[in-house]
């Protein structure tokens, strides 16, 4: 077969061009231009930069400690001095919601992490093995997704008790058959393809088989998947600190900040409604980012 381009083909197709050499393209740059041509999830990610950059430099950002106690400051009012205003024991709300950040968005990473680790390579195994193996793994993750995720993490939490290594069990385990079932869709999607074949036909080990070649072919499907869970993690983790059977007091988690200030809604609105509001903002960005990245990812969307 003749070839496409030869240094030659380059050389003279460079001079009718005025010097330019040709622009190759890749798959990951033809995604990240679909990306960049998504605005909402553009908007989305430069949130999501923002709060880790609050994340990582809390210290810096936070006028105040978190934890810093001033019972003559209490109930004040969002000012120039308390952007958010303080709540009943005189704590800047503003510092604790930026601490806030960097608790949520690195217990979420975890908890994403955790899930797939254990969720996804039971899901890879199910959909690679298939058969007897394949169905009792995914017998009894559907036994686990019979139960509302929700409910399911409230009953781990409530067992193992309040602390963040309990939390983090809670929703991994929760999350656990979702992630095996996504898992074991992007293998099957692959099971069968050309390449897979071949390095079967020449003896490849199944465990070099899944994270060789399988493994890479479906990070488009699971990254996408993750970034919609790390919402729902988030979600998942102010509902059980909001029940109390999250993370302990005084830790400035977002759910937990709402706890503490739901007594004081009717009176002292600004306390409910700042944390609130940073929940719905970084699910809201995980979301938009999460739905341009199945967009841009999509080979049928080029």
């Amino acid at each position: 077969m003749p070839k496409i381009s030869t240094p030659a083909i380059e050389r003279y197709a460079a001079k009718h061009r005025g010097g330019r050499k040709r622009k190759y393209s890749s798959p990951g740059r033809e995604a990240w231009k679909r990306l960049r041509r998504n605005r909402t999830a553009m908007v989305g990610m430069v949130i999501l930069f923002i709060l880790v950059v609050i994340a990582i430099f809390a210290n810096a950002i936070a006028p105040y400690s978190y934890q810093e106690q001033v019972y003559t400051d209490a109930y004040q009012r969002p000012s120039s001095t308390h952007l958010f205003g303080t709540d009943n024991y005189g704590r800047d709300l503003f510092s604790r919601c930026v601490f806030g950040a960097r608790y949520s968005l690195v217990l979420a990473v975890t908890c994403v992490l955790s899930s797939y680790f254990v969720g996804g390579s039971l899901g890879m195994i199910a959909g690679y093995s298939g058969g007897r193996l394949g169905n009792t793994i995914m017998r009894v993750m559907d036994m686990l997704q019979g139960i509302p995720q929700v409910l399911l993490a409230i009953c781990i939490a409530a067992s193992l008790g309040n602390g963040i290594p309990q939390l983090i069990a809670a929703i991994t385990i929760a999350t656990t058959p979702t992630t095996a079932r996504n898992s074991r869709a992007a293998v099957l999607n692959v099971k069968h393809a050309e390449y897979v074949e071949s390095s079967r036909a020449i003896g490849v080990k199944s465990g070099r088989m899944i994270l060789r070649h399988m493994l890479p072919n479906t990070v488009g499907v699971i990254v996408v998947f993750m970034v919609s869970l790390m919402g729902a993690s988030i979600n998942m983790m102010a509902s059980l600190s909001y029940l109390g059977v999250g993370i302990s007091p005084p830790t400035p988690e977002w759910g937990l900040i709402l706890a503490g200030s739901k007594q004081f809604f009717t009176s002292y609105s600004y306390m409910v409604l700042f944390p609130a509001a940073m929940i719905m903002l970084t699910i809201l960005s995980f979301n938009m980012l999460g739905d341009g990245l199945r967009d841009a990812l999509d080979p049928r969307l080029k």
